[in-house]
């Protein structure tokens, strides 16, 4: 590197910490840099380490954590394959490796990376972090065009990054359009005991999945005894086969922000944060441009709507790839510039989140949904569902079905009436909840959509009959196995043990004594995890050796209770190289 290159670094490194130089935001300059650089060269960690006071060995244990972070160049260019089931299902490993083949010798890095949200609209790649839907082979070889031309990713044609929003099923929450400042108004006109009122009376209930009732997360928040109290909404949408949250902060932010706003004024925030996913990149400037208009309007920032006092204004934070961040905690870790690890609890982040402050964190959905209830009323809301889950929420419909997209449903809903609507009748199985979720077959297409029955983030995958069930076992096993934070060992180990089996049956050389291991580590895991997290990781391999038993039967090599290991097959290849290389002496 030489010294035009430093001063280069070191000068985008000082506008970048200026004037904060907070090591909150450690994070958000490092993304900032690895935009720039597509790396975060030595140079860049030694400086934030002078500006921030950090040990390097901190910083770069940051950058490692997160899979869109690099420490070594690699090329201009950084593709990245979506590589969820979906994708699986589209074709995406043949168009890598034509891209591949197209791409030899060029500097560029190709690779994979989980799920990018855009299952409805797949294959989907990342260029330099931005989303490219819908490809196939004739975008593939425009692509390669570009990049051996050396086009700047700002000069590559607009519709190459086109995206669909595809809302397909429209119920209370999508037809009641609210406009603008209207709920806010409304609370603030009744005050925080009454909107907490409305949200118990509605029975709203978290819908990032864990479904905790709104009202009683506010509620808790409010009564801790603190200086200051923060809103965090979680856009970090990294569920495989979830991408809800993306359509709502794309056609209705507003809400989104509103159902924030409202939330601050009853727990007495001033500061608020949209944590972003790293593959939403391209909704940064769209969500500011939102920030921006709001504030203007004087619904948000100070003195909001005339009343003194009432100040409150969000900020965005991107992720950086990483599937834990979606862990409340481990996203308040994220938020404070540090690495995803969640944290013991309790505490609780409704009595010490964000920078130890009591903090409401809740997701996009749930937000959205706040600002419909508000303004339009607790009985309008609770029309639909059933007692235990009411109102409406949004699936996420993927896979085999003739129209994936967005569905709004009440509450209560079965499985056979989804399919209908999205044309997936021949379905032999529909994946709940992503990839943490449960697998549903045939039998069960009665079962309904409901907290007190299938609960669900959102995520809906369709596997039509023509699927191997073992390839979706293989794709999530490797997911989670890429995506474990590494802390605790149950899940660090137990992870890479799962995956091994899965492999290990999907080659055809699985036994009896896996299939018995498989089940112990699931157990294991399910007990001992140290967030909620990993203690679902089990859940779709003990669905499948509960309900499908027969599929790994039916690829089993040696039917024995003890470990199943051939010497001869574990040293062939070493066998094979050997031989070659000496016939070649």
């Amino acid at each position: 590197m030489d010294l035009t290159d430093t001063l280069d670094i070191c000068e985008f490194v000082n506008a970048c910490v200026e004037p904060e130089k907070d090591a909150s935001l450690l994070l958000q300059y490092l993304i900032q840099i690895q935009h720039r650089y597509n790396y975060v060269p030595d140079k860049a960690i030694m400086q934030l380490q002078h500006l921030l006071h950090l040990n390097i060995a901190h910083i770069k244990s940051v950058i490692s954590f997160y899979s869109f972070l690099d420490l070594s160049f690699e090329g201009q260019y950084c593709i990245l394959f979506s590589d969820n089931i979906t994708d699986r299902m589209l074709g995406n490993q043949s168009l890598y490796e034509l891209l591949k083949k197209s791409l030899k010798g060029q500097q560029v890095h190709i690779g994979f990376t989980s799920c990018t949200g855009f299952c409805d609209q797949g294959p989907a790649m990342l260029v330099n972090g931005l989303a490219i839907t819908r490809l196939n082979s004739a975008k593939i070889n425009q692509i390669s065009s570009l990049i051996k031309d050396k086009q700047p990713i700002k000069f590559w044609p607009e519709s190459l990054f086109e995206k669909e929003q595809n809302i397909l099923k429209s119920g209370i929450q999508f037809i009641a359009k609210s406009g603008e400042g209207n709920a806010l108004k409304v609370a603030v006109d009744k005050g925080s005991d009454e909107v907490l009122k409305i949200l118990g009376d509605s029975g709203l209930r978290g819908r990032g999945g864990a479904g905790f009732y709104t009202s009683k997360k506010w509620q808790y928040c409010k009564q801790a005894v603190s200086d200051q109290h923060y809103v965090v909404c979680n856009a970090d949408e990294g569920e495989p086969g979830t991408f809800k949250d993306r359509v709502l902060l794309s056609t209705d932010a507003h809400s989104v922000v509103e159902g924030m706003t409202i939330c601050a004024a009853v727990i007495g925030a001033t500061e608020g944060f949209i944590y972003l996913r790293g593959e939403y990149l391209y909704l940064v400037d769209k969500l500011n441009e939102v920030l921006a208009r709001r504030r203007t309007d004087g619904l948000l920032g100070k003195n909001i709507l005339g009343h003194s006092g009432f100040d409150f204004d969000i900020t965005i934070h991107l992720g950086a790839g990483a599937y834990i961040c979606g862990e409340e905690s481990a996203l308040l870790e994220s938020l404070e510039g540090k690495r995803g690890i969640p944290r013991v609890r309790p505490p609780f982040p409704v009595v010490e989140g964000y920078k130890n402050k009591p903090t409401v964190v809740n997701n996009v959905e749930t937000f959205w949904s706040v600002s419909r209830i508000i303004e339009k009323g607790s009985l309008w809301f609770t029309q639909k569902g059933t007692s235990q889950s009411t109102g409406t929420r949004l699936l996420s419909i993927s896979g085999d079905c003739q129209r994936p997209g967005i569905y709004e449903y009440p509450f209560g809903v079965s499985l056979t009436e989804i399919l209908q609507d999205c044309g997936g009748q021949d379905a032999q199985a529909v994946q709940m909840a992503g990839a943490a979720g449960t697998t549903v077959l045939p039998d069960n297409f009665d079962r309904t959509m409901c907290f007190d029955d299938l609960s669900t983030g959102g995520s809906f995958m369709v596997l039509g009959p023509q699927r191997d069930l073992m390839d979706l076992l293989q794709n999530f096993a490797d997911f989670f196995r890429h995506e474990s934070c590494g802390f605790c060992t149950p899940c660090r180990v137990g992870t890479t043990v799962i995956a091994d089996i899965i492999h290990r049956f999907k080659n055809g050389k699985g036994c009896e004594h896996d299939l018995k291991q498989l089940r112990e580590v699931c157990g294991l895991m399910n007990i001992s995890c140290f967030c909620g997290l990993g203690c679902s990781v089990p859940t779709v391999f003990l669905d499948a050796l509960d309900q499908n038993n027969q599929m790994f039967k039916k690829l089993m090599k040696i039917d024995s209770a003890g470990p199943c290991f051939n010497l001869d097959e574990a040293v062939s290849e070493f066998k094979q190289i050997t031989k070659i290389t000496m016939e070649g002496l």
